[in-house]
């Protein structure tokens, strides 16, 4: 299956107005060009997904990113939701032939806690990477090239200064994926 030639960024916070971080990074990724940002809890504030439209617009990117604040050590529920109903078995990965095989999968996310509440003994009690499995094999079953993550750790502490610089980084590495991508001549 073509891997399309767009970058699609599903964005998902529950409450952005009270999101410092995750509003920057998502303005940051409207600015780059080749980027398509959903916002998921503005788009269907009923939790109804039209997972037909947002087939085609998977279909047409070749790099999903997952842009959410990790919310009880998993994704906001409507982007669950979403994965529910896009990620239909048949369409997204059966056979290992599905739409998905050759796309790439990015998680960009927050968390409230410092890197330091995952570790044992601390908040959280084992290290984030434990975490982050269920995407991990999301991608892998789908076919998909996992990309390492882009965390935000203690975000809503964080200071101005760093805050701009993750912003930067994301925003640079963004760009880089948008300036890398297939073209239909590949």
């Amino acid at each position: 299956m073509a891997s399309g030639n767009g970058i699609l960024v599903l964005y998902a916070h529950p409450a952005p107005q009270r999101s410092r971080a995750n509003r920057l990074l998502a303005e940051a990724a409207r600015d780059v060009p080749g980027v398509q940002v959903r916002d998921l809890y503005q788009t269907y504030p009923d939790f109804y997904i039209d997972a037909a439209h947002e087939r085609k617009l998977v279909e047409a990117s070749h790099l999903l990113v997952f842009m959410h604040p990790i919310r009880w050590y998993s994704m906001p529920s409507l982007l669950k939701e979403w994965l529910d109903v896009v990620f239909d078995a048949r369409w997204a990965y059966e056979r290992n032939e599905g739409a998905l095989k050759g796309k790439s999968f990015w998680l960009v996310a927050s968390t409230g806690s410092g890197i330091e509440a995952y570790r044992p003994g601390g908040l959280h009690g084992r290290p984030f990477a434990d975490f982050l499995a269920p995407f991990e094999q999301t991608a892998a079953l789908c076919g998909m090239r996992w990309i390492a993550p882009l965390i935000l750790h203690g975000a809503s502490g964080l200071d101005e200064d760093k805050l701009q610089a993750h912003v930067a980084l994301f925003r640079e590495r963004l760009s880089n994926y948008a300036a890398s991508a297939p073209t239909a001549a590949d």
